[in-house]
């Protein structure tokens, strides 16, 4: 049975709760994994997405912070979190399908402005997050496992809208990019995005701060689909939905999605 995923830095689920409900009425995806929710779980206007046909949900959260949700139509069950960094940062949730496959949903430190792990603990706690990743991974390769969320980092060359002046700017740097390259060479995983589309320039973020991103253009890639090796295969139709950036008071990021044939 196919099953479609969509994964979306939603900046406030409350705030676009709204949002959230026209992208499922719209897009109708199985599962949608949201990030950076900025809510404790217990005031995630869950009754909404429920009205809306999604009566499932697991989700870690903090007030005006972090916070992953997951979202879905299918019965689904809480498989855990890890607290990576030992910081009880709400980074990580995980949900169970009934054919056995595990979601993760994942929403990676954004590191801050300085790429310089001396005067910037930010972007230190960015790295060390990769490298428990990578580490973990290479402890327990994942198997019937997909993994979504803003990983806030966009790790090719043709995932930035200029790769030589990004280069020192956080995101894109060779020491992250290197890292995440490592920790997804480290699970085996497969970016299924980039399976399908495999050339040309892809964003899933633009700016607040541009007066018109759309016209400009200066967007990266940093929200991803990942498989792992054993059902890759089955990945197929991968998207970015770009002009929901242009919504109303939108999130800075458009959704992603992939449909998986499991």
């Amino acid at each position: 049975m196919p099953l479609t995923i969509a994964t979306w830095n939603i900046n406030s689920v409350r705030l676009r709760a709204g949002l959230v409900t026209r992208l499922l009425a719209e897009e109708g995806p199985d599962i949608l994994c949201l990030q950076e929710c900025k809510s404790p779980v217990e005031k995630i206007p869950a009754e909404v997405f429920a009205a809306a046909g999604y009566p499932y949900m697991v989700a870690r959260g903090q007030k005006g912070y972090n916070g992953v949700a997951i979202l879905s139509r299918r019965p689904i069950e809480d498989a855990g979190h890890l607290d990576w960094c030992a910081r009880g940062d709400s980074r990580h949730v995980a949900a169970r399908l009934e054919n056995g496959v595990v979601v993760h949903n994942l929403y990676v430190p954004a590191g801050g402005d300085l790429p310089d792990r001396t005067i910037n603990d930010k972007f230190g706690h960015k790295l060390d997050f990769v490298a428990e990743l990578r580490d973990r991974f290479r402890a327990d390769r994942p198997e019937n496992a997909i993994l979504v969320g803003d990983l806030n980092i966009a790790p090719r060359e043709d995932d930035v809208w200029n790769h030589r002046q990004l280069l020192k700017i956080v995101s894109h740097t060779p020491v992250e990019t290197e890292g995440l390259n490592d920790a997804l060479e480290a699970g085996n995983w497969v970016d299924i995005t980039r399976q399908d589309i495999p050339e040309g320039q892809l964003y899933s973020w633009w700016s607040y701060r541009s007066p018109d991103w759309d016209a400009a253009d200066k967007g990266r890639r940093l929200d991803h689909i990942w498989a792992s090796r054993d059902i890759a295969a089955a990945g197929h139709s991968s998207r970015i939905l770009r002009p929901v950036r242009g919504w109303e008071q939108p999130s800075d990021h458009a959704p992603v999605l992939a449909t998986f044939d499991l």
